[in-house]
């Protein structure tokens, strides 16, 4: 009798599941997306930095993935990139750099034209370590199929944390600077589509 019941239990919810397909997950819009971090040498010289690649997806329950490629990064100087993934990153190890965290409810029930504020916390993993990391930034219900998240304030990223001190030092050496700053802002302007 039990087994009768739950079979007709699930028999009932997988045709309600087709009935009702659950929406797509988000996907970040790589075309126009954008992930940027400065560094700061010899104490006041500041440059912008990105990469190229990355990707992510946002759940409709709020469960956001994001994946960095670490070899994308883009410095504008070929020698300066080949020295981040080798020296800093590690990218024959470590390839990516991965966040995940859960949207609050208020960005995720938003309805077409609305914005939202808030943090969204979450795990950053980069070369093998990981450390809570919280992003302030709004949130913007473009259209039905498009959400906007961008960060209000940068994130400090501290290279210590994620065991990057040791290649910080390193790129310092090679390129014969006084100082490279060891906290990294970090900002961000993504699009997801649906």
């Amino acid at each position: 009798m039990m087994t009768t019941r739950i079979r007709t239990l699930s028999t009932a919810l997988l045709a309600c599941g087709l009935a009702f397909p659950a929406a797509a997950d988000w996907s970040i819009d790589s075309e126009t997306s954008v992930l940027h971090f400065l560094s700061t040498k010899n104490a006041q010289v500041t440059e912008v930095h990105k990469f190229d690649s990355f990707n992510g997806t946002l759940s409709d329950s709020g469960k956001l993935s994001v994946a960095v490629d670490l070899s994308s990064v883009n410095t504008a100087i070929d020698i300066r990139n080949q020295r981040m993934q080798d020296m800093l990153f590690n990218v024959s190890k470590f390839a990516q750099a991965t966040f995940e965290a859960n949207l609050p409810e208020s960005m995720m029930n938003l309805k077409a034209g609305e914005v939202a504020n808030g943090n969204v916390d979450g795990i950053l993993v980069l070369h093998g370590k990981a450390v809570p990391t919280s992003f302030s930034v709004t949130a913007s219900k473009v259209d039905e199929g498009t959400l906007t998240v961008s960060t209000t304030a940068p994130t400090l990223i501290k290279a210590e944390s994620f065991g990057l001190a040791e290649g910080v030092a390193a790129l310092q050496k090679i390129a014969g600077l006084k100082s490279i700053t060891t906290t990294v802002p970090v900002t961000f302007a993504v699009t997801f589509e649906q």
